[in-house]
């Protein structure tokens, strides 16, 4: 690997290429929990690239390149939506009594369903979503990257919470008595044990 990431200080295109390539799943996988759909994954994976290449020379080898990596590409996934976001400021996270309880709303779902549902989030609450449960920001780091209250980075993600609940709950509704709830969204994605249902 080190010879690659030597080659992209280089600027050579094929060590650019063998990167891309190394990388692309893992980059797409964190773009699309920020983007609304596979197109805006795409752009901001394509903006992100470029900065790597652009700033590989400040990685510092003795560190893991993986988390540099996510670093960036979820940095550009942040700067791409930050023109988008709309956060309420006005609400103050103690308004809402029951933030405590929400992971039992993606603890039942398959982390591709929890993709489907997160996507249909506002930027808003998508991007604190993905931060604060997904990647492991704290409230204070949110406020930082996006330049919102600590106050609003809990607010937003308590709404975010809040509405993956319902539409889980949405989801159970139609779900028959026979097939436990933990496998009711795979269900409604056509998979059980493997098999089309």
């Amino acid at each position: 690997m080190q010879s690659i990431i030597n080659g992209c200080i280089k600027k050579e295109r094929s060590s650019q290429y063998l990167l891309y390539k190394e990388f692309y799943s893992y980059c797409m996988a964190i773009c699309r929990r920020y983007a609304l759909n596979d197109d805006d994954a795409a752009e901001v994976l394509n903006d992100g690239f470029l900065k790597v290449f652009t700033h590989i020379g400040k990685y510092d080898p003795v560190k893991p390149f993986k988390p540099w990596i996510a670093r960036i590409i979820t940095n550009t996934a942040i700067d791409h939506y930050r023109t988008n976001l709309k956060f309420s400021d006005h609400d103050d996270v103690s308004d809402h009594e029951d933030i405590g309880y929400a992971a039992s709303v993606y603890e039942q779902l398959a982390y591709k369903d929890l993709l489907i549902l997160v996507q249909q989030l506002s930027p808003a609450y998508r991007t604190v979503f993905n931060l604060y449960a997904i990647d492991g920001y704290s409230h204070e780091e949110i406020a930082g990257l996006l330049k919102i209250s600590t106050g609003t980075s809990k607010s937003n993600l308590f709404k975010a919470r809040q509405q993956l609940r319902e539409k889980l709950m949405v989801l159970n509704m139609n779900k028959p008595p026979d097939i436990p709830a933990d496998l009711q969204i795979e269900r409604k994605v056509g998979r059980y044990n493997g098999e089309q249902i």
